[in-house]
């Protein structure tokens, strides 16, 4: 397990985030994610044809943000969620994005760096744990996941943490590759990873970081396990979505 002790902000040139707390994961998980940083956002746009912006706006919708909420975006990874929290947040906002990828982060702030709409200054970066988040009890308005609770070494512990720091009547919205129970979807989704994207990703030169998605999706919850997860950790409601044709899904569960 990965253990990083560091409590200051760190800058590289102007560019800023915080490493607030110890980070427990797969240290192979977390090197993954930090080799992928610099390709992440070409490899979604080619991989996806440009569907997963659409995704991300679908998992934003059903987390409920709206202007003036304090927002998390929960494995943040370079940002793509978190500008569109801020979006619908706007200035009176605030949005939090955590991840525990540093080289993410720098990527996420980077992008912020580029873009001027002032709500977009409401974003906070911040290097952290997914099972022991550095916000206290009842924080948040909404959280948002995305392809991120697959990778988490503990899902229960996880949602827990999401509970703990959302509202009353609060929503989190987790999007990520869906376990169908289908043999179709399930078939054509390990055909696309073998044929499409682990060729993709060797263009870059990370073929073999990319062959880790089937497994991982063989070891994700089924929509149903989700759900079950969700109420498991005392979320009052919980509906899980397939999109994408059944290649995706988007968990929805209210605090």
């Amino acid at each position: 397990m990965a253990s990083l002790h560091i409590f200051l902000p760190l800058s590289f040139g102007s560019i800023r985030f915080n490493r607030r707390q110890s980070v427990r994961c797969s240290n192979a998980r977390q090197a993954l994610f930090n080799r992928i940083a610099p390709n992440y956002d070409t490899l979604n746009d080619i991989l996806s044809l440009g569907q997963h912006r659409i995704w991300k706006r679908m998992c934003v919708s059903w987390s409920g943000a709206k202007n003036g909420d304090n927002v998390l975006d929960l494995c943040c990874g370079s940002g793509d969620i978190a500008f569109l929290l801020s979006d619908k947040v706007c200035i009176d906002g605030k949005v939090t994005g955590l991840d525990f990828s540093a080289e993410q982060l720098l990527v996420a702030a980077s992008r912020q760096q580029l873009r001027t709409k002032a709500c977009y200054e409401n974003i906070e970066w911040i290097e952290g744990d997914a099972l022991e988040l550095p916000f206290s009890d009842n924080y948040f308005d909404a959280v948002t996941m995305g392809y991120g609770l697959r990778n988490v070494v503990d899902r229960h512990r996880a949602m827990q943490e999401i509970f703990r720091v959302l509202k009353p009547g609060a929503r989190v919205s987790v999007l990520d590759f869906n376990k169908s129970t289908e043999f179709l979807t399930t078939f054509f989704q390990e055909w696309m990873i073998s044929n499409v994207v682990v060729p993709a990703a060797s263009v870059y030169g990370i073929a073999d970081e990319y062959e880790y998605l089937k497994r991982s999706i063989k070891e994700f919850l089924t929509g149903k396990e989700l759900e079950k997860l969700a109420l498991d950790a005392r979320f009052s409601q919980a509906i899980h979505y397939e999109i994408g044709g059944g290649l995706m899904g988007n968990l929805v569960a209210t605090r």
